[in-house]
């Protein structure tokens, strides 16, 4: 597998701040709710979140925008600092902070707050559009892609660019390999109350043609994106891969990175948007930008006795919003494809994901001598480095019962063989009504046959193909 190529991120960052609680109540003196405050996150928004999520997987990614001397800029470039690199130009003014403020997940109110005006672009801008293999531009309206316009249109004819345009913003230049406005966006550039697919396959055609694109992908929620070309061909549509309930915030952004991160990659624009259209209903059903596993730091340097997500505390958290608290459990001794595919799965049920992991003690006298292959810290390691895994809780038990006790989840997953019927763990679910359920499993797949497998390599014997036990 080839390593991922260079991209460049132009465009305006934000400060995204989302305050979290639970409002049971009016205030005494105004009908307005009262948010008991649960949760307080900040995180980079707009092309800042575009850019994070380009390097996720080790993607070489630099960011181009405006930031200044203020605190937000200084929470920005703290939050970026090992993920991408920055090349700056200075910002007249403050960064942007939009504040939500939320009540069990949903939105009550946001605040938007400070602006400023891009200063001009240096040596460093066009060296950075150089290197890259394409180059995303993220326009919020805050005309950082104007102050480097010159530049993007410089590099159009050899470097695939992705737009992804805003009302309040500049036209892409032309050229743009694919521009990808939302319905709304199109109806607003293009307007008229038709919501059928033909009316935003005109809709984009027409746009492409405004724009001199070589396409234009228009982003329509659960409906998918519809490919149009200028002129009047017959428009692709992509479909999303399910229908992915959780909180929309920066899907726009997701799809967009996506979308770039391929081309850079050299897949063809179909290609790229089938891989977007997938990435984005993945995000959105993770918990979209307020996961809180996406901003988790991954560094290798990290010692091993540093505070990790406390699975209680984020339980309780997830409930307080009105979430739904999903639980697995087992060895994870040698992760393996069966494994990711539960997790996967078992994620996209609830708000979050708690893996019960057995302690090392624990699986030497389930297992036998001479397991668990891995030990305990690296296995809670790689466990928290999946996107899909929000929490690691060990237990030093047979059974992670008494954990469950502990935890209370919503739902209880296992995968594998088992009915619901056979798991012990179901009956201690009854007792604050929740519900244990099993997961189809990647048959064929287990740590044991695993091992078995190594060891036949290393002594050449003829393979070993036990049958696969349950697992994890």
């Amino acid at each position: 597998m080839t390593a991922p190529k260079p991209l460049v991120v132009v465009g305006d960052v934000l400060l995204d701040e989302d305050i979290e609680g639970v409002a049971t109540r009016l205030s005494p003196d105004a009908p307005a709710p009262v948010v008991d405050v649960t949760a307080d996150r900040r995180h980079p928004g707009g092309a800042g979140l575009a850019a994070a999520l380009a390097a996720r997987g080790g993607r070489d990614v630099t960011l181009v925008t405006a930031l200044g001397d203020d605190p937000a800029s200084e929470a920005v470039r703290r939050e970026l600092s090992g993920r991408v690199k920055l090349v700056e130009l200075p910002l007249n003014g403050t960064l942007p902070v939009k504040t939500r403020v939320l009540a069990s997940g949903r939105p009550l109110v946001r605040f938007d707050r400070g602006g400023g005006t891009p200063g001009e672009p240096d040596a460093a801008v066009r060296d950075a559009l150089a290197g890259a293999h394409a180059v995303l531009v993220a326009d919020y309206g805050r005309h950082t892609a104007s102050a480097v316009r010159e530049h993007l249109a410089a590099v159009t004819p050899r470097t695939p660019l992705v737009w992804d345009p805003h009302p309040k913003g500049d036209s892409p230049v032309p050229g743009a390999r694919l521009v990808t406005p939302n319905a709304a966006e199109t109806r607003a550039l293009c307007p008229g109350d038709d919501e059928t697919l033909r009316a935003y396959a005109g809709r984009g055609a027409e746009l492409a043609d405004r724009w001199q694109a070589a396409g234009v992908a228009v982003t329509m929620g659960e409906r998918g994106v519809l490919l149009t070309r200028p002129g009047s061909g017959t428009p692709m549509l992509i479909p999303a891969p399910y229908r992915a309930s959780g909180d929309p915030c920066g899907a726009g952004d997701c799809f967009a990175a996506a979308t770039a991160a391929a081309l850079a990659d050299g897949a063809l624009p179909e290609e790229a948007l089938q891989r977007a259209v997938a990435e984005a209903a993945a995000f959105v059903a993770a918990g979209g930008a307020t996961n809180p596993g996406l901003w988790r730091t991954a560094d290798a340097s990290r010692a091993e006795d540093e505070p990790r997500t406390d699975a209680f505390a984020l339980a309780e958290q997830v409930r307080a919003r009105g979430g739904m608290v999903v639980a697995t459990g087992g060895c994870f001794d040698l992760l393996h494809a069966g494994h990711v595919g539960l997790l996967e799965s078992a994620r996209r049920i609830g708000d979050c994901l708690i893996v019960c992991l057995n302690s090392d003690a624990s699986i030497t006298r389930r297992k036998g001598p001479g397991r668990p292959l891995n030990r305990e810290a690296d296995r809670v390691r790689v466990l928290e480095a999946l996107g899909s895994v929000d929490a690691v809780a060990v237990f030093e038990e047979d059974t992670p019962q008494g954990l469950l006790d502990k935890l209370r989840p919503d739902v209880w997953v296992k995968g594998g063989d088992y009915s619901v019927q056979d798991l012990p763990e179901a009956e201690t679910l009854r007792a604050w009504g929740g519900q244990a359920v099993v997961l189809p499993y990647l048959d064929g797949r287990s740590t044991t046959l695993l091992a078995r497998r190594a060891a036949a390599a290393a002594t050449p014997r003829g393979p070993l193909e036990p049958p696969a036990e349950r697992c994890p």
